[in-house]
């Protein structure tokens, strides 16, 4: 289906890494802070790919458009900071995905929504991303995704045409972007999708687990 994709790029929470424990943690900190009650991680683990915006809005209902919301966003940014690799872990498959698309001598890199803040040592502290040829974070351009500046941001890093690179990504921003950028899609229809119709996204495919991408490349090994 991708037979003349020359790189791969992924979204990170919710794609290659489950930090949903560790994003919830934070947000259920600040309500035990204040007396209230702790919630069960299966109310946070949907909302998890909206970072603070989608922690708070379950923690607290609070909108970006309340004028507390700053001040709680930083509180909840200080508290993700001092627990954001304590329960994240992998994906299952994302290993042997890796590896695969290194064996297909496929670059590979990574385009979040993620502050550079918290993106950085994250990255910088799992083995896993040592083989990224870029890593590019929501502060890194001018405009985050849904616009397509960081995918095409990464591709310049990549050396890779824009056309010539997948973007698989878990949110309905994720393929806007990429499809704003001329990228061919792909939905991880395994993360954080909270209540998106992926239908309704226009990805060019979508996969089950990491694993099902490879499939796609149609990559056939020299005899």
């Amino acid at each position: 289906m991708f037979s003349k994709a020359k790189a791969v790029l992924f979204d990170l929470d919710g794609t290659l890494i489950d930090s949903a424990p560790d994003l919830g943690a934070a947000a259920d900190k600040m309500r035990t802070d204040r007396g209230l009650a702790p919630l069960p991680l299966i109310q946070y683990r949907p909302m998890a790919g909206a970072g603070a915006r989608g922690m708070l809005g379950i923690a607290f209902g609070v909108t970006p458009e309340d004028p507390k919301f700053p001040e709680l966003r930083e509180e909840f940014f200080v508290n993700y900071e001092r627990c954001m690799t304590q329960k994240t872990v992998i994906f299952h498959g994302v290993v042997e995905l890796l590896q695969g698309l290194a064996e297909r001598g496929l670059p590979w890199g990574v385009v979040t929504n993620k502050a550079m803040r918290f993106t950085r040592p994250l990255t910088q502290g799992m083995p896993l991303f040592a083989t990224a040829r870029a890593i590019v974070g929501g502060d890194s351009t001018p405009r985050a995704k849904p616009f397509p500046d960081p995918l095409l941001e990464a591709a310049r890093q990549l050396g890779v045409p824009p056309q010539d690179c997948i973007y698989v990504g878990d949110d309905e921003r994720d393929i806007t972007a990429g499809k704003a950028a001329g990228m061919p899609t792909v939905a991880a229809t395994y993360g954080y999708l909270g209540k998106s119709d992926v239908g309704r996204w226009g990805a060019d495919t979508h996969i089950g687990a990491p694993l099902e991408l490879l499939p796609l490349l149609n990559f056939r090994p020299q005899a």
